[in-house]
């Protein structure tokens, strides 16, 4: 192998180590968010209040589009990406007023 692939495989295998990283970051991060939102669930459930808050899912929409922006993500994969999430969330909040 030459120096250049050499040096080539090591700069792909350190930006999957880093892309490894972040994955399990993004997963733990994703679950402590998930902790919350039960929570959140939990509490909504024991107080009779609705499973979903649309003016806070706004909200929510719009400052992860200006963060998406600031972080030089395209705004409209993060917009789709927290739609994901809510929808969860309110599944998750439905089931426990059941």
């Amino acid at each position: 192998m030459s120096d250049y692939s050499t040096r080539a495989a090591e700069l792909l295998a350190n930006h999957r180590d880093s892309i490894d990283r972040l994955d399990a970051i993004l997963v733990y991060t994703l679950g402590e968010r998930f902790k919350h939102t039960q929570a959140v669930g939990r509490l909504k459930a024991q107080h009779d209040l609705p499973p979903s808050d649309p003016a806070r899912e706004e909200r929510q929409i719009e400052r992860l589009e200006w963060l998406a922006k600031e972080a030089d993500l395209d705004p409209e994969f993060a917009k789709k990406f927290l739609n994901f999430i809510i929808s969860e969330v309110i599944r998750h909040h439905e089931i426990l007023q059941r």
